[in-house]
């Protein structure tokens, strides 16, 4: 088997499509748990006051100040877990805070006006943030927090730093064995495929979702 058989053989794509189902499963929980902790961490510092607000005001201009690629190195080396664990938590650390900030102005955007009818309603303060701020301070962020979500996939390249065998760290394993220019080229262009084959499914997905809602 000459070397263009084995660049364009069914290993290599088994070998990319592994990488590239790493790269899904990485930015699945990391949409997940950045959803999911973004929105406490959101909905504390909207209170504005309090120990909570406090903490989650720290947390997140201490994570939207630090480099995602540092973040991914030192959790990468300082926690006792698996490449890909890592990698997931150094991503959640970053987006969790853009998340919040999402959330938050979201919540801001919510008219007095939908306060006061809702405590004229009877619901508490607790009640009024679950039943009517925060379900539509969520649909007016679905583009934004969409858009967010995309990132994290294209982010998940940058672990590719500390060798995990995502789609990016494959095509650079399968491009240290050629150095012919047009393959190299080709296998780029390839990557950047995928990429933008799953954010295009995703956006298009949203677009239709938004839609449903309104």
């Amino acid at each position: 088997m000459n070397m263009s058989d084995e660049f364009f053989s069914v290993v290599t794509a088994i070998f990319l499509l592994r990488g590239f189902g790493i790269t899904l499963l990485i930015a699945v929980f990391t949409i997940f748990f950045s959803f999911l902790i973004g929105s406490i961490l959101g909905v504390a510092k909207f209170q504005g006051k309090g120990i909570a607000a406090k903490v989650s005001s720290i947390y997140i201009d201490i994570s939207r100040n630090l480099p995602l690629i540092l973040m991914i190195i030192a959790f990468r080396f300082t926690l006792p877990l698996p490449t890909i664990a890592s990698s997931v938590v150094a991503l959640t650390f970053l987006n969790c805070s853009l998340v919040a900030e999402i959330l938050r102005g979201g919540m801001q955007a919510i008219s007095k006006g939908q306060w006061e009818a809702a405590y004229s309603q009877g619901f508490s303060y607790t009640g009024t943030l679950i039943h009517v701020v925060i379900p539509q301070a969520v649909k007016r962020i679905r583009k934004p927090l969409m858009g967010q979500f995309i990132t994290i996939i294209k982010d998940t390249s940058l672990c590719a730093v500390v060798a995990v065998h995502e789609l990016m760290y494959s095509g650079q394993i399968i491009m240290g064995r050629y150095s012919k220019s047009s393959y190299i080229i080709g296998l780029y262009a390839l990557i950047a495929l995928a990429y933008f084959g799953v954010n295009t499914l995703l956006l298009a997905i949203s677009k239709r979702l938004i839609r449903d809602i309104k």
